[in-house]
């Protein structure tokens, strides 16, 4: 049964499966398959002990889905449970980025994340460098995308016009919800498919 079981990879025990559902947004196949891709991610060697092992986020920036993602560090940074802050991803990561994206997690969950990944610095408000570091994701680097002083003054004024309630010119986790909340469309443009 060894032989067999090493020769088609690892395999997810009962147990876990069960708690991952219950834990996830996402349902039995969904947690099959983000395992195997999981597991794809790891040298032969360290396959059968995927729970228990880190990817760097080297190699997960390789998936196809956050090649092509404008916020891909970020999101490696804000979904990594690392005590190192590298950015590499536990399995258990990889699931919470995953349910966080799934089509059936709540606006709510999908705000609080959408939040933490524009919220560069980390310091719990996007205030005006979060949001220039926002634009720029989003229009690319390239100096045809890139928008003019003049521009970037002008969308930053507007993004907070319509965010920031309190007018302390940053936008809180609040306001943020608030303004998520009002836009149905957000859900299905924060998404990611893997």
């Amino acid at each position: 049964a060894e032989a067999a079981m090493g020769a088609s990879g690892s395999v997810l025990p009962r147990e876990a499966l069960a708690e991952y559902q219950e834990l996830t947004f996402l349902n039995k196949q969904e947690i099959l398959l983000a395992y195997k891709r999981f597991s794809e991610l790891l040298p032969k060697e360290e396959r059968d002990n995927a729970c228990a092992t880190r990817v760097p986020k080297s190699r997960f920036l390789m998936l196809p889905e956050l090649r092509a993602n404008p916020f891909q560090h970020q999101i490696c940074h804000v979904f990594s449970t690392s005590d190192v802050r590298d950015g590499s991803m536990s399995f258990e990561d990889f699931l919470d980025m995953l349910s966080a994206f799934s089509d059936s997690a709540t606006l709510e969950v999908k705000s609080h994340y959408a939040f933490n990944i524009f919220d560069f610095d980390g310091d719990g408000i996007l205030d005006r460098n979060d949001l220039e570091k926002l634009v720029n994701c989003l229009t690319g680097q390239g100096e045809e995308s890139r928008l003019s002083t003049a521009e970037m003054e002008q969308l930053i004024h507007n993004i907070l016009e319509e965010s920031d309630i309190d007018k302390d010119g940053t936008i809180n986790r609040s306001e943020f919800q608030h303004v998520v909340s009002r836009s149905p469309d957000f859900a299905s443009s924060f998404k990611i498919v893997l």
